[in-house]
């Protein structure tokens, strides 16, 4: 890490669950051992137990603590409360970032700086989709009225953190050219993730691990395993890992079409537990940014078979067998019935290992992210002492 001098940095964000919070950990422990100090706000209403496990994991390395409050996923009147909460909260813990992620976090974090701003307080604004606002079309009311104020809060932003080149480029294209500072800084893992993970015994054919909802596939993922097993002619066995609103309607589904005793169903937890059920890992999603279930997975050298969206193409390669169209669980099926029926598929279809640390490292992840906070602040503390002199 560079040396500089330590920063107080807050990382806000809604909900605890799935990349957002897989990100900002990475952050918080790279940026913690590099002598920063760091804090996370976000909702308390959602996550469950194995999120209170994740939390219990980087408590020590968080000098500026852990505040949780509620925070509802669409916007409402309780949020001025709440906002009104959470600048009296930030304010009191000092902070010289506020790096706001996600659409809620995103809001919470510039506005608030903003308002110490005004007060004459130096502090750094960013903000990282993480997808988010971004998946919405311009063609909807609703998605008008969402990226008219992603472009109306860049006037509160010091810097945009895209994650991957897609969602730079869906920025650019739904919201417009962005007018303040910007950087691409890929999602990495840690050097503990880049561990071959071997298959149990009684490993099955295909795993799914992500949140239970139509945006990630897990629907698609059922109609493509009954048409693999169409293709191959023979049963076949997969896990589905996770947790979401929708895990009884896909349970349902399931059952209709007679595959319920060849497709069980697991709650979060590790990805290490979860990888060692099966070397081929099915991502359907219907829309992502940077995916970090597929990072981990090549990291663990697991098969990956998943859908053309969002920045996967740039991980994967995108010339991949691996790769097929989004929502088409007839193209999803063909690649996971080669992945099992072809011999080589994995090496012909996967990028190589040295290629996926030198880009997709936790550490280069966050020398990156730490180099643009510094960045930012560097012309403000020179301000202030203009100010002061």
């Amino acid at each position: 890490m560079t040396e500089q001098r330590p920063l107080r940095i807050l990382h806000c964000f809604r909900s605890p669950v799935g990349g957002i919070f897989r990100h900002v950990r990475d952050l918080v422990l790279e940026h913690s051992k590099a002598g920063h100090e760091i804090g996370i706000l976000c909702d308390s209403s959602t996550g469950g137990e194995h999120e209170d496990r994740l939390f219990d994991d980087i408590r020590p390395f968080l000098a500026m603590g852990l505040t949780r409050m509620p925070m509802r996923r669409h916007v409402s009147l309780s949020d001025l409360g709440m906002l009104w909460d959470t600048y009296k909260n930030i304010k009191s813990l000092r902070p010289d970032v506020l790096h706001g992620h996600g659409a809620k976090g995103g809001v919470l974090a510039r506005l608030a700086g903003s308002a110490l701003r005004v007060n004459r307080y130096s502090v750094a604004r960013l903000y990282t989709a993480h997808g988010g606002s971004l998946h919405y079309s311009r063609r909807s009311l609703v998605g008008q009225f969402v990226l008219r104020m992603e472009r109306l809060q860049e006037y509160f932003t010091d810097a945009l953190v895209f994650i991957c080149e897609y969602e730079r480029d869906a920025y650019t294209k739904k919201v417009g050219r962005p007018r303040t500072e910007t950087r691409l800084i890929y999602n990495g893992i840690s050097e503990r993730d880049f561990e071959l993970i071997p298959t149990r015994s009684d490993a099955v054919h295909y795993i799914y691990v992500g949140m239970l909802r139509d945006l990630k596939g897990p629907d698609l993922f059922v109609e493509a395993f009954a048409k693999a097993e169409r293709i191959l002619g023979r049963p076949l066995s997969a896990v589905m890992v996770g947790d979401g609103p929708d895990r009884d309607r896909y349970r349902d589904m399931m059952i209709e079409r007679g595959l319920g005793k060849r497709i069980s169903m697991l709650p979060a937890m590790r990805v290490q537990q979860a990888f060692a059920m099966s070397q081929n890992l099915v991502v359907p999603s219907r829309a992502e940014a940077m995916p970090y279930i597929v990072l981990e997975g090549l990291g663990a050298g697991k098969t990956i078979i998943a859908t053309r969206v969002g920045g996967i193409p740039e991980a994967l390669g995108r010339d991949s067998p691996a790769l097929v169209n989004p929502g088409d669980s007839d193209d999803l099926a063909r690649a996971m019935a080669d992945a099992i029926r072809i011999p080589g598929w994995h090496d012909a279809a996967m990028p190589p290992m040295e290629h996926v640390k030198s880009v997709f490292s936790a550490s280069v992840m966050a020398n990156d992210v730490l180099k643009l906070y510094h960045d930012l602040l560097e012309p403000q503390s020179k301000q202030a002492i203009a100010a002061a002199s």
